[in-house]
C-alpha cells in the first residue's frame, strides 16, 4: 500500500514538472510527531493520559492477581473438592478471565478508550497545522508539502526542506500576539523572518551561529567588567567605612581618657565632689562627667607631643642604621686591602 501511494507522488510530481515547463518545484515536509511533542497544550494533556493509562493498568494487574489467587486455591482444594464444585470454579475463573481480556481490549486495543482519547487530543493541533502549512505554501511558493511521519515512506530527506519548526512558530504566533504591543509584534515578525530565512539557508544559519557567538562572547565580558567595577566600588567603600570606624573610635577613647582622670578626682577628693553636686543643683543645666574645653586641648596637645616623639625615635633610630650599615661596608672594603698588606 505504501508503495502505491509513493508511486503515485512521484507521478503527481512528473506531472506537475512537466506542466510547469522548466519551472523549479519546490517541495517541503514536516514531521507531525515532533511538532505535537513540541506544542505545549499538548504535552500536558498526553502527561495527563498517560497517566490515566497507568491507573487503568494497575486496575487490569489487580484484576490477573485476583485470578491468580483463584487458580491456586482450586489447585490446593481440588482433590478435597467434588466434580461439581470444581466445575463451578473453573466456570467462575474463566467468566473473570473473559471478562478482564474484554476490559483490557476495551482500554487498549486498537479502538480503546487510550487510542481515541490521543486522537482527540492531537486533532485541533493537526487542525492548526493543516492550516499553518497551508499558510506557509503560499507564502514561500511551495509546490508539495508532505508529513514525514505518515504512512508515506522517506528514503532520504534534506533538513533544510523541514519546515516544521516554522509551523510551530505559526502556532505559537496567535498565543503570543495577544499579550503583545504594536512595537513587539513588530520585532517579533522581523525575528521570525530571519528565522525562516535562516532555516531554508543553512550558510546563513552558520553565520548567524557565529554572530551569536560573538555577541554572547561581548555581553561577557562586558558583564565581566561590570562585576569587576562593582567588587572596587564595594572594597572602596569597605575601606573608607573602615577608616570612618577607626576615627570614630579614636574620638571616643580621647573622650573616655579626658572623662576618667575627673571621675577618679571626684572619688578621692569630698570637697571637689561636694562642689560638684551643688554646682547642678544651682544651675540645672551643667553634668560633671563632660571635660571643660582646655583639657581636651590639653589632650589634643599631649597626643602631638606623644606622637611628634615618636616620629623624632624612628627618625634618630633609621639614622644610626644608616650610620651602622655605612661603618660595616667602610669595614668590608678596609678588610682587603689589609689582607693585601
Amino acid at each position: 500500500m505504501r508503495k502505491q501511494y509513493l508511486f503515485i507522488f512521484l507521478a503527481l510530481i512528473v506531472a506537475h514538472t512537466a506542466q510547469a515547463q522548466g519551472k523549479t518545484t519546490r517541495i517541503g515536509y514536516i514531521d507531525m510527531e515532533y511538532i505535537l511533542e513540541n506544542v505545549s497544550d499538548y504535552k500536558e494533556a498526553k502527561s495527563q493520559l498517560e497517566l490515566k493509562a497507568q491507573k487503568w493498568k494497575q486496575e487490569i494487574e489487580t484484576k490477573k492477581i485476583e485470578i491468580n489467587k483463584l487458580q491456586e486455591s482450586l489447585k490446593a482444594e481440588k482433590a478435597l473438592l467434588t466434580k461439581e464444585l470444581i466445575e463451578e470454579r473453573e466456570t467462575e475463573i474463566k467468566f473473570l478471565e473473559s471478562e478482564m481480556l474484554s476490559y483490557q481490549d476495551k482500554l487498549f486495543g486498537p479502538q480503546g478508550n487510550l487510542i481515541r482519547q490521543k486522537a482527540a487530543l492531537a486533532k485541533p493541533i493537526q487542525d492548526q497545522v493543516f492550516t499553518a502549512v497551508q499558510d506557509i505554501a503560499e507564502a514561500k511558493n511551495y509546490d508539495f508539502i508532505f508529513d514525514r511521519s505518515s504512512d508515506l515512506t522517506m528514503l532520504f530527506s534534506n533538513k533544510r526542506f523541514d519546515i516544521s519548526d516554522q509551523v510551530l512558530r505559526v502556532l505559537n504566533r496567535t498565543e503570543k500576539r495577544e499579550q503583545l504591543t504594536k512595537k513587539q509584534l513588530k520585532d517579533q515578525e522581523i525575528k521570525e523572518n530571519l528565522e525562516n530565512a535562516i532555516d531554508e539557508n543553512p550558510a546563513m544559519a552558520d553565520r548567524q551561529k557565529a554572530l551569536d557567538e560573538k555577541r554572547a562572547a561581548r555581553e561577557k565580558l562586558i558583564q565581566d567588567r561590570k562585576l569587576e567595577q562593582e567588587a572596587k566600588k564595594k572594597e572602596y567603600e569597605d575601606r573608607r567605612n573602615a577608616l570612618a570606624a577607626e576615627r570614630a573610635a579614636k574620638k571616643n577613647g580621647t573622650v573616655s581618657e579626658t572623662a576618667k582622670p575627673n571621675s577618679t578626682s571626684t572619688t578621692t577628693d569630698p570637697a571637689v565632689k561636694t562642689d560638684a553636686t551643688a554646682k547642678p543643683a544651682a544651675t540645672g543645666t551643667e553634668t560633671t562627667t563632660q571635660p571643660p574645653a582646655s583639657a581636651k586641648v590639653e589632650e589634643r596637645q599631649r597626643l602631638y607631643e606623644e606622637r611628634k616623639k615618636e616620629l623624632e625615635e624612628k627618625r634618630k633610630k633609621i639614622l644610626e642604621e644608616r650610620e651602622a650599615a655605612k661603618k660595616a661596608k667602610e669595614a668590608e672594603t678596609q678588610k682587603p686591602n689589609t689582607t693585601n698588606n
